[in-house]
């Protein structure tokens, strides 16, 4: 039951993402403190599975390995070879910029949604919200309202819009251990194993838990799962914690959080160092041990998602920022740079590398909330809204011998893509009957598109904010407040210049778009019972004023 309560507490918190930015409840913080575990036993070591000792097959027979490499709220602009690199360029990432350069990066790569756990659904599916029902976050009965009551209480301070909580729609929700992607979807894991693949989930989950939707019961042999949220021990002696205190997310993630893993659904223990390096290690010890079969790893790297923690060498390393802050999320992308950088290192050092695909991207944009401004730069938004900012994301892969180095695709594509692609990397067969709505870009990847594009066409829709892309044209409407948002994306990729009044025929014709999207699909498994409001122009720890635009997004 502890269990259930801490990732319900997990969920709320982080899959809520801060839908709502609030101020500091005092009693509600320590209430959610006091449900905190402390015998959470010491590390010990995964009995990962062994491979055989010997190749299965060789050569052309062999299907290649796959590592997805999935970094979480990392801004398009942390990636120095996308948008220049934090603080102005000082902090790098020359094992991110290198993995770019070996292979395809994808200059208008799109999340599948501006919030965490639609979008993982997104990547193992390759099938929209539309199709699945997932739309919203998994949400803990109760939750809404508390974040309801303590987000109004700062909005003095904040100068924030009401949060919406909507009661009537409770009856609706099913409990939090019933709220997952269904079993009856087919992952990307499920499908490589028709293949042969060994399948491994390492680090963060966030769509359902227990036997019908986490990670074992959807296609992973073994997961060594991220059970609470702390990257460390608050007083460990090797953090440097960065606290937000102008957000009270923050003070819940705090006051919750614990040090604590989990392996195929067994007790909690503490991981074995800093989040991001434990995984990187765990990961290298799955490769070697599978060394002779085929394996698909789904890295999923809690970095560079708050509570904001960094080891002291990276901090030390980094040197001085613009604050305190910053330099402690600076060392945690130094930490996502160095995973990338070891895990090719391994490949090498085993003789892996010609014959394994790095996928690496980001779940989301950079959120607004840890009150960093240049994140996402040069575009406009944050994670939680639908523009550039929140859905625009690095995406690259590569597979020498197989995707040319240094190959720029500028055609828009998602993380629906995603699935459909692995598939075709491995040989193996998409599920019959099922509709997958990415497609196979592979092709593109090899220079082999032919100057088409793989999609006239992407969606994305969270309940009433609802938005498509159509060849270079974006429309965005949204609900709450009402509001129409168009944009020439080929002449205004960073979305300044709204056409929405000058251009109503545009606007009907993609609304079309947007109306026959969401008739064609199903209702989502469960309603969304909060809705935040979210500023587009400015980030958390500035005062919003009426004139500030706004777009209300829900769990």
């Amino acid at each position: 039951m502890i269990k259930k309560i801490l990732l319900g507490g997990l969920a709320a918190v982080v899959g809520l993402g801060a839908v709502a930015w609030f101020n500091r409840a005092d009693i509600l913080l320590t209430l959610v403190a006091a449900g905190k575990r402390t015998d959470i036993p010491d590390n010990k070591p995964i009995a990962w599975m062994q491979g055989p000792a010997a190749p299965e097959t060789a050569g052309t027979d062999r299907p290649p390995n796959i590592i997805f490499i999935l970094a979480d709220d990392l801004g398009y602009n942390d990636i120095s070879a996308f948008g220049g690199g934090l603080g102005n360029g000082k902090i790098k990432t020359p094992n991110i910029d290198a993995l770019a350069r070996s292979g395809v990066a994808f200059r208008q790569a799109y999340s599948g949604t501006a919030s965490c756990a639609p979008s993982r659904a997104m990547i193992m599916t390759g099938r929209y919200p539309t199709r699945t029902g997932f739309e919203f976050t998994p949400t803990p009965d109760g939750m809404g309202r508390a974040v309801k009551m303590v987000s109004d209480s700062m909005r003095g301070q904040s100068g924030l819009p009401e949060t919406i909580y909507h009661a009537d729609r409770v009856a609706e929700m099913p409990s939090f251990e019933k709220q997952g992607l269904p079993g009856s979807e087919v992952t990307i894991a499920e499908v490589l194993k028709t293949r042969g693949y060994h399948t491994v989930h390492i680090g963060k989950w966030h769509t359902g838990l227990g036997p019908e939707f986490g990670p074992n019961a959807q296609g992973f042999d073994e997961s060594l799962l991220m059970a609470s949220g702390l990257h460390l021990p608050e007083d460990d002696p090797n953090v440097v914690n960065a606290k937000v205190d102008f957000d009270p997310i923050d003070k819940f993630l705090w006051a919750r959080m614990e040090y604590a893993a989990s392996y195929n659904d067994g007790p909690w223990f503490k991981p074995g160092g800093y989040l991001a390096d434990y995984w990187t290690d765990e990961t290298i010890k799955v490769i070697k041990a599978n060394k002779n079969r085929p394996f698909f790893i789904n890295l999923s790297h809690w970095t560079v998602h708050t509570p904001l923690q960094a080891t002291k060498a990276d901090y030390d390393a980094v040197g001085p920022m613009g604050s305190e802050r910053e330099r402690v999320y600076a060392a945690m992308i130094t930490a996502l740079d160095r995973s990338v950088g070891r895990i090719v290192a391994a490949l090498k050092e085993q003789g892996l590398a010609d014959n394994t695909l790095i996928v690496f991207s980001s779940d989301n944009g950079g959120p607004g909330y840890i009150g960093l401004p240049d994140i996402n730069k040069p575009y406009r938004g944050w994670k939680l809204t639908l523009f550039e900012g929140g859905i625009r994301v690095p995406m690259f892969m590569s597979w020498p011998g197989q995707i040319p180095a240094g190959l720029q695709i500028q055609a828009p594509v998602a993380h629906i893509d995603l699935m459909p692609t692995l598939a075709a990397a491995a040989r193996a067969d998409l599920p019959k009957g099922v509709a997958i709505d990415g497609v196979n870009i592979l092709p593109f990847a090899q220079g082999k598109g032919g100057g088409r594009r793989p999609h006239d066409t992407i969606f994305w829709q969270s309940d009433g904010y609802r938005v498509v892309r159509h060849l270079d044209w974006k429309l965005q409407l949204v609900d709450k407040p009402n509001s129409v948002f168009l944009y020439d994306l080929a002449t205004d990729p960073t979305e300044r210049n709204n056409l929405a009044a000058s251009r109503p025929d545009k606007v009907a014709e993609l609304r079309k778009l947007l109306d026959d999207h969401r008739a064609s699909g199903r209702k989502p498994l469960y309603p969304a019972t909060l809705e935040g409001p979210i500023p587009i122009d400015k980030p958390l720890g500035q005062r919003f004023t009426k004139d500030d635009v706004i777009a209300y997004w829900p769990n």
